[in-house]
């Protein structure tokens, strides 16, 4: 355990020193961030842009270069894994991790679910030969019908092709889930839609009593705006210690609002989301709490751009004497956004990590929609961005003038 004044040195942590934020970033680099950000800055320009990507892309107009060079280069690694090569080695460079995601989305057949097990076990593969890579990442939806999934939340009966399939699915979260143990690689479970989400909790707590027993390998995700996610982390944290395993948590916001609120209406049933997001943020906030509170079993990563929860951490970190560097404690953000919160924590000492997104263009654009929809609907996302880029770009400026 280091000394108190070693943890409280390398804790001072300021988001707002954009000399760090952006010092893997040439001139010409941040110019161009400066132009995404200002153009998804603006609401109707990303509705309107989002409208032409997609028809272009159904007209098989040619457009891939200008997607790969702009939104695609800023949010993504490459469109295969030896593309993320340079991305994993630039991040490496700041002590920033890699979580190779691989997002490519829409299929929903045997052999898609097939070739998504391989890519995710070679991201494992890759994981286990490099240290700057400290998390391997899957959906369930991923490898496994969501008609399916939720055919089995809701107790419908299965015919033999339905328990044959789901048993495919079983075989290969196992796949996954051993050989990420085998490696020691740990691996995210990403969270999804409420009316499946029962059953990739039953799925993934089931592989942390066979994988969590000496090491935290698989790490379960818990949207906090759900009104019903503190108690559920909780009950999964009390089930954990009846069966012995260690509990990974990984704590997002939520990615699914818009999905969850129309389905509620449309079906009639009371909203499973929070009807703020200060609620959302109050019961994140008690989740971060929670975990520290249960370290003994718990190993957590906060995957988040709020600038708040990631001082909370650091904070309670501080106080319980935790150091930055405990394998236990993990940071996560988005490739391409919150450069400010991940670059100033890995700087302080902390671990941190980048979601690094890659496939081909056609198939990563509904990822790079979602990014540019979050980026319009999260209340001063993209203007935060963009305000902390045209600051460092003031600076620089001003820097080379009194150089002159």
């Amino acid at each position: 355990m280091p000394a108190t004044s070693t943890i409280k040195e390398s804790t001072k942590v300021s988001f707002e020193d954009t000399s760090i934020a952006f010092s893997s970033k040439s001139n010409l680099q941040l110019k161009k961030i400066y132009l995404i950000f200002a153009s998804m800055n603006q609401n109707w320009l990303v509705k309107l842009g989002t409208f032409f990507i997609k028809l272009f892309i159904f007209l098989h107009f040619p457009i891939k270069k200008l997607i790969k060079v702009t939104v695609f280069e800023q949010f993504c690694g490459g469109e295969t894994l030896h593309e993320c090569n340079k991305t994993i080695e630039n991040l490496d460079k700041s002590h920033i991790g890699t979580i190779l995601d691989y997002s490519v989305e829409g299929e929903d057949n045997e052999k898609s679910f097939d070739k998504t097990t391989q890519e995710v076990l070679l991201t494992i593969e890759k994981a286990n030969e490099n240290i700057s890579i400290p998390f391997a990442v899957f959906k369930v939806t991923g490898i496994a019908s969501m008609d399916l999934l939720e055919k089995i939340q809701n107790e419908e009966e299965l015919d033999n092709d339905d328990k044959a399939a789901f048993e495919r699915v079983r075989e290969r979260m196992n796949i996954l889930c051993g050989r990420a143990h085998a490696l020691k690689v740990r691996i995210f479970v990403d969270a999804e839609e409420s009316w499946i989400q029962d059953t990739i909790d039953t799925l993934t707590y089931g592989m942390m009593e066979k994988y969590n027993q000496e090491v935290c390998i698989v790490y379960n995700t818990f949207q906090m705006y759900r009104k019903d996610m503190l108690q559920n982390l909780k009950d999964a944290t009390q089930h954990a210690r009846e069966s012995n395993f260690l509990l990974g948590v990984k704590l997002v916001r939520g990615a699914y609002m818009e999905k969850e609120r129309q389905r509620s209406h449309e079906e009639n049933y009371c909203e499973p989301v929070h009807e703020t997001k200060a609620a959302t943020d109050h019961d994140y906030n008690l989740g971060v709490d929670f975990c520290v509170e249960n370290r003994n079993i718990i190993s957590l990563c906060v995957g988040t751009h709020n600038e708040f929860s990631c001082k909370h951490l650091v904070d309670l970190m501080q106080k319980n004497q935790i150091a930055p560097a405990d394998k236990h404690f993990y940071f996560a953000q988005l490739l391409g956004m919150s450069d400010n919160i991940s670059y100033n924590l890995s700087k302080a000492g902390y671990n941190v990590a980048k979601y690094v997104p890659y496939g081909p263009v056609e198939a990563v654009m509904p990822y790079l929609f979602r990014r540019a929809d979050e980026n319009t609907s999260v209340s001063g996302q993209a203007s935060r961005e963009f305000t902390l880029i045209k600051r460092e770009i003031v600076r620089r400026k001003r820097l080379a003038f009194h150089k002159k």
